[in-house]
């Protein structure tokens, strides 16, 4: 009598495809925490460049298929077979903020707050190469929501206001006793 293989397609049915929780995503292997990284990097692709799911996908290191699979409502199959990106989307990014204390990872459930965050830390960069702060005053009453709803920070409690320092390309400043590398 031959033997009995389980269906491979149940196997596949019980794992789960789509993070929700910032606990689901570092309870998998790092292995896995890559390849959500690596989808939502295509998706980004897509959506930023206009790239097809199949060159997005192949620049982030990851198929087609998986992206098609993980990436939920972000991306949908249009009447022509192609797929197309969402404006938005909701899928779960593990992100670092700047607090007083330095950075932290922080879980976003919102494509919108992701490019906020992104936008507030070019805003921080331009600031300490020029010391010019208009960017950073957009920031003064907005708000990030982690992945439960919880207000993370407000950015005006980032970032303390700060002297401006003299911008010498080339050199790199430690602190007060140091001297200038480069």
């Amino acid at each position: 009598m031959p033997k009995k293989r389980r269906n491979r397609s149940v196997r596949r049915r019980n794992r789960q495809l789509h993070v929700k929780t910032a606990d689901d995503f570092f309870a998998q292997p790092d292995a896995e925490q890559e390849k959500w990284n690596r989808v939502l990097r295509a998706i980004a692709k897509m959506r930023t460049e206009g790239l097809s799911l199949k060159k997005a996908a192949k620049e982030a290191g990851v198929s087609p298929r998986t992206v098609a699979k993980r990436a939920g409502r972000a991306i949908k199959k249009g009447e022509n077979g192609r797929y197309a990106v969402s404006k938005r989307d909701s899928l779960l990014r593990v992100v670092q903020v700047p607090t007083s204390d330095g950075s932290r990872d922080i879980a976003l459930r919102n494509s919108r707050q992701a490019s906020t965050l992104a936008q507030y830390w070019d805003a921080v960069q331009k600031y300490l190469r020029t010391g010019d702060a208009t960017r950073i005053e957009k920031f003064r009453d907005k708000q990030i929501k982690d992945a439960n709803g919880n207000v993370i920070n407000t950015f005006r409690q980032i970032l303390p206001p700060m002297p401006r320092l003299p911008v010498c390309p080339g050199l790199l400043y430690f602190g007060e006793g140091d001297r200038p590398l480069g």
